[in-house]
């Protein structure tokens, strides 16, 4: 993580998105070197007037470790391109962004996300579908993504840490900028339970225009997207439109054609959204039934004697690679393979550094 400063340097950059710090990695090697080029170096890597006056007079204004230590002190963490921890599901967009905040942590099973979006104003049916389609998904082990916002979202969020499921809320500001104010204690327990995230830097404010950028990423974090209400004009329609441009199912609670609310909705079915009328909708499309079940057996115990092996060597405290084989009597090749399987199944994290660590419900189960 010792460029990380150079990450954050370019995250504070206007005008350099994920395609132009893709070739100007691509024609640097490296991202500290891509901060340090020469203007005509940058030139021919193919930064604009625009784009390169913008960098050199952010590079001129900012202090790099200060933006570090910033980063220290707020209690989050970043994850860029580099990072194994960068959610599969987002790198697999179209330019997913390069660098994401994090406030609380983004885990494997949370690879079976579905976003349950709506408007912000939502009507009686909708509140009450939004907690009861968010529950059922938790109670099967899927993570609810939404975006924090007053309305369906909130109640989204809601459901899903009153029923001890795990959420991720992607926000318009900074993680330390929490927005709109009165949903600071949900944002602390989605911190807890999940997680806050964002790609933008620490202390931006929720001005409107960078509301609907972020919904790439909820949709981007998801298997699918479900509309519980949205009007004609609702943001949730431009989270739908990133699904389908992500090749992300789309799903959309139907509602009366007399309701504004419903307007959004019942076009979005018309045009070829899946109707929901309960959770089992969204899980039959998405294939979520049996991931669910697997998810319940495949933390239950080690599958093998080598996982076992591996297991007896581990605990909260991080162990390299190396001393965990040895420790083991495994060979290495053996030891890296099977670490690999059990991360993907839950068991271990790898915590940098080819260290590693039980998961917490394997420390649960193993005490």
């Amino acid at each position: 993580m010792g460029d990380l400063r150079f990450w954050l340097g370019f995250n504070s950059v206007t005008g350099i998105g994920p395609a132009r710090l893709r070739a100007l990695l691509d024609f640097f090697g490296d991202i500290e070197q891509a901060w340090r080029g020469s203007a005509s170096d940058l030139r021919e890597a193919g930064l604009d007037r625009r784009s390169l006056a913008s960098l050199v007079e952010t590079r001129q204004q900012l202090d790099l470790d200060q933006l570090l230590r910033r980063l220290e002190q707020s209690g989050a963490h970043a994850l860029t391109w580099d990072d194994s921890d960068y959610p599969a599901s987002l790198r697999t967009v179209y330019d997913p962004p390069p660098l994401l905040f994090v406030k609380g942590a983004i885990t494997a099973d949370d690879a079976w996300g579905v976003a349950v979006v709506g408007t912000r104003n939502p009507t009686a049916y909708g509140r009450e579908v939004a907690r009861q389609l968010a529950a059922d998904l938790v109670r099967n082990r899927v993570t609810v993504v939404s975006g924090l916002a007053r309305g369906v979202d909130a109640q989204a969020h809601r459901a899903a840490l009153d029923g001890g499921g795990r959420t991720l809320a992607v926000l318009g500001c900074g993680v330390d900028v929490i927005y709109p104010y009165e949903h600071r204690r949900m944002a602390q327990e989605i911190s807890e339970a999940g997680a806050l995230v964002s790609d933008y830097p620490l202390g931006t404010l929720p001005e409107a225009g960078n509301f609907p950028p972020r919904n790439r990423i909820i949709s981007g974090l998801s298997l699918g997207v479900v509309v519980v209400e949205a009007g004609a004009t609702s943001g949730a329609l431009i989270t739908a439109q990133f699904a389908t441009e992500q090749g992300r199912e789309v799903f959309a609670v139907p509602g009366s054609i007399l309701q504004r609310n419903s307007e959004g909705t019942n076009r979005l079915i018309r045009d070829g959204a899946r109707p929901v009328l309960g959770v089992e909708d969204i899980l039959e499309e998405l294939n979520l039934k049996q991931v669910a079940q697997q998810a319940e057996a495949r933390t239950l115990f080690p599958a093998d004697e080598t996982e076992a092996l591996l297991v007896k060597q581990l605990s909260n405290e991080p162990r390299h690679i190396d001393d965990v084989a040895h420790a083991a009597g495994l060979p290495m090749a053996t030891a890296a393979s099977t670490l690999t399987l059990m991360e993907l199944k839950g068991l271990v994290r790898q915590v940098g550094g080819m260290s590693y660590v039980l998961s917490r419900d394997t420390r649960l189960r193993d005490g």
